[in-house]
């Protein structure tokens, strides 16, 4: 496995595999990588000749008082995960090689509709530097496909309507969230839970399959729904950012008549904010 940090590098070596006829995947990140990203990586490995994991703490999709100073950067471990996944390249650039005219003379990428609500409502502008920063490692990469995961369902979603809109010749790949025993979510952002919080923390999880029972059950007054696993959420010590039962594919609140729904969560455990979602059929 090799690690590089420069465009140039990058796209001399992907082109010599490309004059073999090699097919590459892409695994984007931001590093501080677990399991979840590993079985992405596994995942991309499957089905292409060279994977190509990029680690970049994207500063255009932290808003102001998040975790963009913290976030923590282990690119040793993280390099020792990836080899270990089955990964070739890692591309892990400088923010001066990402923007080197700086945020505020950048271009950037609008999802529109998909972007909004849930997160994108919490996090503003959030998602157009999530698109943004794929949109540029697509383009610098090209990528024959690209791997994300489930768990963040929004996400997602936008990165499947801006390949589409865009008409960018990529695969969008979805893989299923990764869990711990108890059921959380992995995530890099559970290293900031405290003892005592991650012991709360499978509530999130917990919250999210009650509520799909009751929906498989045949209970469809969404509203009401989303209060009592709000209540179950704040109950347990978290604080909830938002609870929505939405139609899988557009995201819109789920209405009478649809079938395939999507629970959608975020929720503050002190400091931490953890997302998780889980999507069911009636």
């Amino acid at each position: 496995m090799r690690t590089i940090h420069s465009l140039k590098e990058l796209r001399t070596l992907l082109n010599g595999y490309r004059r073999k006829g090699k097919t590459i995947g892409l695994v984007p990140t931001m590093g501080n990588l677990h399991e979840g990203h590993a079985s992405l990586v596994r995942k991309a490995a499957e089905a292409a000749d060279i994977v190509v994991t990029s680690i970049f703490v994207n500063p255009m999709q932290f808003g102001a008082n998040e975790d963009l100073d913290t976030y923590p950067r282990t690119l040793a471990a993280d390099q020792d995960m990836l080899e270990a996944a089955g990964n070739t390249l890692v591309f892990a650039p400088t923010v001066q090689e990402i923007y080197p005219e700086g945020l505020a003379q950048q271009t950037r990428v609008v999802v529109p509709d998909v972007s909004d609500g849930h997160c994108g409502a919490s996090r503003l502008g959030h998602f157009d530097g999530v698109a943004t920063v794929v949109t540029m490692l697509f383009n610098m990469v090209q990528p024959d496909f690209a791997v994300f995961g489930e768990k963040d369902f929004q996400q997602l979603a936008v990165i499947r309507k801006m390949v589409r809109d865009l008409m960018m010749p990529i695969d969008v790949v979805g893989a299923p969230t990764v869990r711990e025993d108890d059921g959380l979510a992995k995530s890099s952002r559970n290293g900031y839970l405290s003892a005592e919080e991650r012991r709360i923390a499978p509530v999130v999880y917990q919250t999210l399959t009650v509520t799909a029972g009751k929906l498989a059950d045949g209970r469809t007054d969404f509203p009401a729904l989303e209060r009592e696993a709000e209540d179950l959420l704040n109950q347990a010590g978290l604080r909830t950012d938002y609870f929505n039962i939405v139609n899988s594919q557009t995201l819109k609140p789920a209405s009478a008549g649809d079938r395939d729904l999507t629970l959608l969560v975020a929720a503050f455990l002190g400091t931490t904010r953890l997302i998780d979602n889980v999507s069911v059929t009636i």
